[in-house]
C-alpha cells in the first residue's frame, strides 16, 4: 500500500500526527493473540450492540481501516494497540486468526495522543472519557490548555469546559458514562450542591438544556426578591390565588408597564416536581 492511500485509509488528523511522530510506518499482518491492549486507550465503554454490528460487517468485510500498534514494551513479540481497539475486539469476535495492521515505533505520549484523536474524530467517547484523556495528557506529558487546543484543534474553552466535568460529583459522572446526561446537561450543574439529586431529577423529567440551566439558575440565586410594599390588591389577589392553587408561596411582581415576573418557591424536589410538571403538562 503506498504513503497516500495508507493516510487516506486512517484519516487526516491520525495520519498527520503519524507524519509529525518522525515514525516509520509499516504495513503488515498480525496474529490477533500477538496483539495486546493499550493502557493508554481513552475510551472505557463499548457499545456492546454497536461492537456487534461491527462485528457482523467484519464477517462480511473484513476489517477495511487497519489497526495502528507499536511493539510492545511490557511483552516480548507482542504488539501494543494505539488506535483500533474497537476493531480488534469485533475481530477477535468474528473468530479472525489475523488483522491488517500499520506499525509503527513511537513513545508513551505519541501512543496517548493517537488513541485520543482518533476516537475524538469518530466521537467515539463520552465527555469523561474525553476529559480524562487530556487530562492525562496534562498530568502526564506537560501538556497545557493552550497546547491540546492545539493538537485537538478545539477551542480552548471547549478544552476548559471539557476538564471541569472532571469536578462533577461520582454519581453525575456515573450517569454521563452511561449516556443518560449529555456535557450540557452536565456543564449546568457544576458547583452545585446535591447535584446527584439534581441529575435525577434532570433524567426522570427529560428536561432540555436550557430548562437545566434555569432551574440551576434558581438554586444559586441566594437573593430571594422581597415583594414590594405597595401592590394593586387584583395582583395579591391574583397571588393568594396561585399560592392556594399550586400549594407554594408565590411572588408576583408587575411593572407600571405591565411586564414583570412570578416567582415559584419551593422548599423540597417534590415541590419542584410539581412546577414542572404543571408547566410540561399544559405547555
Amino acid at each position: 500500500m503506498n504513503n497516500f492511500k495508507l493516510k487516506k485509509g486512517l484519516g487526516r488528523g491520525l495520519s498527520s500526527l503519524i507524519g509529525d511522530s518522525g515514525s516509520k510506518s509499516k504495513q503488515s499482518n498480525l496474529k490477533i493473540d500477538d496483539i495486546i491492549s493499550n493502557p493508554f486507550q481513552p475510551r472505557k465503554i463499548f457499545d456492546e450492540e454497536k461492537l456487534n454490528d461491527l462485528t457482523n460487517s467484519i464477517k462480511e468485510r473484513g476489517i477495511i481501516q487497519p489497526i495502528v500498534v507499536r511493539p510492545s514494551k511490557s511483552q516480548d513479540e507482542k504488539f501494543e494497540i494505539i488506535a483500533g481497539e474497537r476493531r480488534w475486539s469485533a475481530a477477535k469476535k468474528a473468530n479472525l486468526d489475523s488483522v491488517p495492521v500499520v506499525i509503527l515505533n513511537v513513545d508513551d505520549e505519541k501512543s496517548l495522543e493517537f488513541a485520543i484523536v482518533e476516537n475524538v474524530q469518530r466521537q467515539d467517547l463520552n465527555p469523561i472519557e474525553e476529559a480524562k484523556g487530556y487530562q492525562k495528557l496534562i498530568d502526564e506529558f506537560n501538556y497545557n490548555q493552550e497546547k491540546l487546543s492545539k493538537f485537538i484543534g478545539k477551542s480552548r474553552s471547549y478544552i476548559a469546559n471539557s476538564l471541569r466535568l472532571l469536578s462533577l460529583s461520582s454519581d453525575v459522572v456515573d450517569h454521563m458514562e452511561k449516556g443518560n446526561l449529555t456535557a450540557g446537561h452536565a456543564r449546568a450543574l457544576i458547583g452545585v450542591p446535591n447535584s446527584g439529586i439534581i441529575a435525577k431529577k434532570i433524567i426522570k423529567n427529560q428536561l432540555s438544556v436550557r430548562q437545566v440551566e434555569n432551574l440551576v439558575k434558581v438554586f444559586k440565586n441566594k437573593n430571594v426578591v422581597k415583594l414590594i410594599k405597595s401592590k394593586d390588591s387584583n395582583i395579591i389577589e391574583l397571588q393568594k390565588s396561585l399560592e392556594n392553587k399550586m400549594g407554594l408561596s408565590v411572588i408576583i411582581q408587575n411593572k407600571k408597564n405591565n411586564s414583570g415576573k412570578i416567582t415559584f418557591e419551593y422548599k423540597n424536589l417534590d415541590q419542584l416536581d410539581k412546577i414542572i410538571d404543571t408547566i410540561k403538562n399544559n405547555y
